[in-house]
C-alpha cells in the first residue's frame, strides 16, 4: 500500500473507492446470514432515521420491556444518511468494495468505523473468536478523474460477477441489479454513474460498458487486496 492512501486524506464532497479484507486473507462471510447482517447495517446507517416515529413508540403505554430497549438502541444508533452516499458495493467471501461520495472530510472515517466494530462484535459473537477481523484499517482512494469514475463501478461490479455461484449464494450481494433497474435500494444511489450511459440503446447502456473488455490501465490503480 502506497504512503498517500495510507495517509487518507479527506476532503469535502469528495468521491473514495472504499475497501478491506479479513486479516490474514480470512473469510469475513462464511453464510447467507453473514451477508445480509452487513446490508442490514448499511441499511440502517444509510437510510434516514425515523426518529419521530421511535419517540412514539416509546410513549405506547402497551410497549414490552424488550421492544423499548429495540427502540432506544436504534435512537442511540449512528446515522449517516445525510453524510455518506453509497454509488456502488459489492461483499465479496474475505472482502468488500464501496463507492462513496462523502459530505464533509471526517464522515467517512465515521461510518466505517462505526460499520467496521459493529459488524466485527457480530462476526466474533457468532463464530466465537476474539481479536480483530479485518486485515488493518480500511483502504481509501480518492477519485478525482472522471474515468476513474466510471470504471470503479465496473471494477466493483465485475469482481462480484465474476465469483463463481454457489448454492446457498447464487450471485454476490452487489449493486448491480440497482444499476440494470432489477431492484430498487434506497440506499444505494446510482444515478450519477448511469447518467453517463443510454436507456434506450443497448450497446451503449451500462450492461454493456461492464461486459465489455476492460480498461486494465485505469482499473489496476484501483485496489491492492492481491498483494
Amino acid at each position: 500500500m502506497s504512503d498517500g492512501r495510507a495517509r487518507k486524506v479527506y476532503a469535502d464532497e469528495a468521491y473514495y473507492h472504499i475497501y478491506n479484507r479479513g486479516v490474514e486473507k480470512r473469510l469475513i462471510f462464511l453464510d447467507q446470514q453473514d451477508y445480509n447482517v452487513f446490508l442490514s447495517y448499511l441499511k440502517e446507517y444509510l437510510l434516514p432515521k425515523d426518529i419521530k416515529g421511535l419517540e412514539r413508540l416509546l410513549l405506547d403505554p402497551d410497549i414490552s420491556c424488550k421492544e423499548r430497549n429495540t427502540v432506544l438502541k436504534k435512537l442511540r444508533l449512528n446515522n449517516f444518511a445525510d453524510e455518506i452516499t453509497l454509488l456502488a458495493y459489492c461483499l465479496m467471501p474475505n472482502h468488500f468494495h464501496f463507492f462513496i461520495k462523502q459530505k464533509s472530510a471526517l464522515s467517512i472515517d465515521k461510518f466505517m468505523n462505526s460499520l467496521g466494530t459493529r459488524y466485527t462484535k457480530y462476526f466474533n459473537a457468532k463464530y466465537k473468536r476474539v481479536g480483530s477481523l479485518y486485515q488493518g484499517v480500511y483502504k481509501a482512494v480518492l477519485v478525482d478523474e472522471e474515468n476513474q469514475f466510471i470504471y470503479l463501478s465496473k471494477y466493483i461490479h465485475k469482481q462480484a460477477l465474476a465469483l463463481p455461484s454457489q448454492a446457498w449464494m447464487p450471485k454476490q450481494p452487489s449493486s448491480y441489479p440497482e444499476y440494470l433497474g432489477q431492484k430498487k435500494t434506497e440506499w444505494v444511489h446510482p444515478e450519477e454513474i448511469l447518467s453517463y450511459f443510454s436507456k434506450n440503446n443497448p450497446s451503449l447502456s451500462y450492461s454493456s460498458f461492464v461486459q465489455e473488455n476492460d480498461n486494465f490501465d485505469i482499473i489496476e490503480n484501483f485496489v491492492e487486496l492481491e498483494d
